[in-house]
C-alpha cells in the first residue's frame, strides 16, 4: 500500500498543526511633556504682556507739544501763525516747549533757522539776539598766557587789552582798552588757542578786530559782582 504526501512548492511536507502566530505585546508609550516647552509658553506669554504693557503706555504718554508750521529765519518775530499745538508721544531726552506756551512765545524771536513740522525747542527762542542792535560781533583767538586761567562764561564783561610794543617791548605809551561782553568760547584744536567771541559796541568793531589780528591783545577778566 502505497501512500501519497503532497509536498508544497518548497519541499517541506504541510504540517497537520497550524502554526501559532508570535504575538509581541508592548506597554503604551507615554511621552512626558519636557520642562523647556513650558518655559518657552511661559516666555511667550510674558512677552506678550510686556508688548501690550508697552503699547499702551506708549499710547497714553502723549504731551501737547509746540511744532514750528511755516519757515521761520533766524531773528525773525514769531507770529501766531508760525506755530500749532499737536499731540505727540515725545523721547525723555527731547524738551518740547508744551503747546500751553504758545500765546507766550508770541513776539519772540528765532534764535536759528526753523524749518516747518519740527518740534520747538526753549533753545531755538530768544528774546534777546546777539550782537544787538547797534553791538557787532568778534572773535578774538588767544593763546593761555594771553587770557586768564579761569574759565569763561557768556555775560562776562572783559576788557581787550593792546599789548604795546614789539615782541614784548615795554613802551611809555598808554595801552588802548576796549570793553566787551563774552557770547561764546570755543577751542581750535589745530592752534591750542581758545577763540573767544565779545560783543562790542558797533562803532569799535572794526578797531578791535584789527588789534586782535595783530596777537598783540591780552584779555581781562572784570568782578562778575555786579
Amino acid at each position: 500500500m502505497s501512500m501519497n504526501i503532497t509536498q508544497d512548492r518548497s519541499g517541506e511536507a504541510p504540517s497537520d498543526v497550524a502554526a501559532t502566530p508570535h504575538v509581541t505585546h508592548y506597554r503604551p508609550f507615554r511621552q512626558r511633556p519636557r520642562r523647556w516647552v513650558f518655559a518657552l509658553c511661559a516666555g511667550l506669554v510674558a512677552a506678550g504682556a510686556l508688548g501690550t504693557g508697552y503699547a499702551y503706555t506708549s499710547v497714553n504718554d502723549t504731551r501737547e507739544v509746540l511744532v514750528v508750521s511755516s519757515d521761520i529765519k533766524r531773528g525773525e518775530i514769531i507770529e501766531a501763525g508760525d506755530l500749532a499745538v499737536v499731540r505727540v508721544s515725545v523721547d525723555p531726552a527731547l524738551t518740547p516747549v508744551p503747546g500751553s506756551q504758545k500765546a507766550e512765545l508770541e513776539g519772540s524771536r528765532a534764535a536759528v533757522d526753523l524749518w516747518a513740522g519740527t518740534l520747538l525747542t526753549a533753545q531755538a527762542v530768544t528774546d534777546n539776539l546777539v550782537p544787538g542792535e547797534g553791538e557787532s560781533l568778534v572773535g578774538i583767538s588767544l593763546t593761555p598766557a594771553q587770557m586768564p586761567s579761569e574759565p569763561l562764561y557768556g555775560g562776562d564783561v572783559v576788557r581787550i587789552v593792546t599789548t604795546p610794543g614789539d615782541q614784548g617791548e615795554i613802551t611809555d605809551k598808554e595801552p588802548v582798552t576796549i570793553e566787551a561782553t563774552v557770547v561764546g568760547v570755543s577751542r581750535a584744536e589745530e592752534t591750542g588757542e581758545t577763540v573767544v567771541d565779545v560783543s562790542v559796541p558797533e562803532a569799535e568793531a572794526a578797531d578791535l578786530a584789527a588789534r586782535a589780528a595783530t596777537g598783540r591783545v591780552a584779555l581781562v577778566l572784570d568782578a562778575r559782582e555786579r
